[in-house]
């Protein structure tokens, strides 16, 4: 029986198919001691291992068999169900991690984004709960900078001169502050500046097009808008708050071999998270 690669379960009326070594990760669980006929608890029917068990519930089994990881949907709450599922499986690596509920559980994200127009120039500054968010949207804007003769707020084109891109300022791990548009030098010298916003590879000079691009991207990245508001009439700044559910990284059980161990593999509990 432990020869076989692929396996049948019916667990509560869910059917999964996988292989043998994949119920073989923790040697001295159930799952694993059913397919060398030390497994009590299971019966074979018709070629298929019959588990009178929670069958939705088995799928995340499946998952961390197969991953090694515990990663769950955002609107995930049986936790305690899933750790007794656990407990009874044997995977007892799995229910330690689950047991730790408050790293699984996803956490509400607030990102807010201030604009101000003034005159020929438009002013950002974008704040978030999350310092890895605002250090990821700082990796997609890009703002350039150059000299221009004659051209103005509203011109389509970038100068033909080359453009030098510029670093975004950071007051901080959780804020980003850039701004766009032309600023008077000297004579007929402007200094325009062009913000582009990955995937988008436009150069926008107008504050308002930029603020179009900006508010849809992170719309597209989750973000659901909250409200708007006025923070100061006088100076013309707007303020855009928004928020989503952080789905949080997955915790890790890393399998390693131990002196005396005859082979059998050990799980540890890693301390490092991941995606």
């Amino acid at each position: 029986m432990s020869k076989r690669e692929v396996v049948i379960l019916s667990v509560g009326g869910v059917r999964f198919v996988t292989r043998a070594s994949t119920l073989q990760q923790f040697p001295e669980s159930k799952l694993a001691r059913m397919l060398s006929d030390d497994g009590h608890e299971f019966k074979l029917v018709n070629g298929e291992f019959f588990v009178d068990r929670d069958g939705t519930l088995f799928t995340y089994i499946m998952d961390f068999l197969r991953t090694l990881q515990v990663s769950l949907p955002t609107d995930f709450s049986d936790y305690q169900r899933l750790q007794r599922e656990a407990e009874f499986y044997g995977l007892y690596p799995l229910a330690d991690l689950l047991s730790q509920e408050h790293l699984l559980k996803p956490r509400l994200e607030i990102l807010e984004v201030r604009f101000s127009l003034q005159e020929m120039q438009a002013f950002f500054r974008i704040f978030g709960s999350c310092s890895t968010t605002v250090e990821t949207l700082s990796e997609q804007i890009t703002v350039f900078a150059g000299q221009q003769s004659g051209q103005s707020w509203n011109s389509p084109f970038p100068s033909q001169k080359p453009l030098v891109p510029l670093p975004l300022e950071r007051p901080s791990h959780h804020d980003m502050v850039f701004q766009c548009g032309t600023d008077y030098s000297a004579g007929d010298q402007f200094v325009a500046r062009y913000v582009s916003i990955k995937p988008d590879n436009r150069k926008l000079i107008n504050g308002t097009n930029v603020l179009g691009l900006l508010l849809d991207t992170l719309l597209k990245d989750g973000f659901r808008l909250i409200s708007t508001r006025t923070v100061s009439s006088e100076e013309k700044v707007e303020c855009y708050s928004f928020e989503r559910m952080r789905r949080p990284p997955g915790l890790t059980v890393r399998m390693s071999q131990t002196p005396g161990s005859s082979g059998a593999a050990q799980a540890k509990r890693s301390q490092v998270q991941k995606g």
